[in-house]
């Protein structure tokens, strides 16, 4: 057994269409419902440009296999999801454009840039650009 990606990351919040508009967006995945039994009223799977549903975003209401409490807001144990991104520049503009506030980062020694930004719910967002 190995893990050979992450699949993806589910957001649990009180608004999902503001949600999904976030990341639509900012990032340009694209807002799909999920499968039934979800509904529009409860879901949206964010899909990337390669169809990987990477993000699943849900009402409290949404049904799960795995129920436990839940509540929208500061994400108790989980400190920050990190996508690996390109557009370093395009994307600084959109958060220029939104007003969002954000924090930059440069790590020299491997290429690396990072913008950190809190999404409508949040959760905090590391996006990673290699070689920008």
């Amino acid at each position: 057994m190995r893990v050979d990606a992450l699949d993806h990351v589910n957001i649990i919040t009180s608004d999902v269409d503001s949600s999904a508009r976030f990341y639509a967006e900012l990032f340009g995945l694209e807002p799909r419902d999920g499968p039934p039994p979800l509904t529009h009223e409860n879901a949206r799977w964010m899909y990337d440009d390669a169809g990987r549903a990477i993000l699943h975003i849900n009402s409290l209401e949404c049904p799960r296999h795995y129920d436990r409490e839940v509540r929208p807001g500061p994400t108790g144990a989980l400190h920050h999801v990190a996508l690996r991104c390109s557009g370093y520049e395009e994307l600084r503009a959109r958060l220029k454009s939104r007003g969002l506030e954000h924090r930059l980062n440069e790590v020299t020694a491997i290429g690396l840039k990072q913008i950190f930004v809190l999404d409508p719910n949040q959760v905090l967002l590391e996006l990673n650009f290699f070689g920008e």
